[in-house]
């Protein structure tokens, strides 16, 4: 190596040595100042979600009533209902506490795939779908013709 490419590496060994000895020193942290919070944007009780009433509207799409859904009402308080594919629990819930005006004690969702039929040569397959069996509180009822007639 000549000693003219011997100091030009050393004349940049230490320009690299000031840009790092030459940092910019931490800003002091600024004083909290104090926020007003509007209502809209307070934070919210955890485990209470809210929902749009049109979209609780559109959750339910229609009871489901089997011989076995039939002994479930009897037995257990438990209504089953046809819900979107996409709606949640909490969802659920509050829609039928919406419509039917009860209280409502759980829910559990079952999602039935559609099943393979065949027309012909055509082999197709039928929609998928999700219930939700919703359990009313004690003393709680729904009546699906006064809805109906109402």
């Amino acid at each position: 190596m000549s000693p003219a490419a011997k100091a030009d590496k050393a004349a940049k060994s230490a320009k690299a040595e000031t840009v790092v000895k030459t940092e910019k020193a931490p800003k002091a942290a600024k004083p909290a100042s104090k926020k007003v919070v509007d209502i809209k944007d307070a934070p919210k009780k955890a485990g209470t979600p809210t929902f749009s009433q049109e979209r609780l509207i559109c959750v339910l799409l229609a009871p489901h009533i089997t011989e076995k859904t039939s002994l479930a009402m009897q037995n257990t308080n438990t209504y089953s209902f046809r819900v979107r594919r996409e709606s949640t629990k909490p969802e659920i819930k509050a829609a039928v506490e919406l419509m039917f005006n009860v209280k409502v004690d759980g829910v559990q969702v079952v999602n039935e795939t559609g099943k393979t039929r065949r027309l012909g040569k055509v082999q197709g397959r039928t929609q998928d779908i999700k219930k939700a069996y919703v359990r009313l509180a004690p003393g709680q009822t729904i009546d699906y013709e006064a809805k109906i007639k109402a």
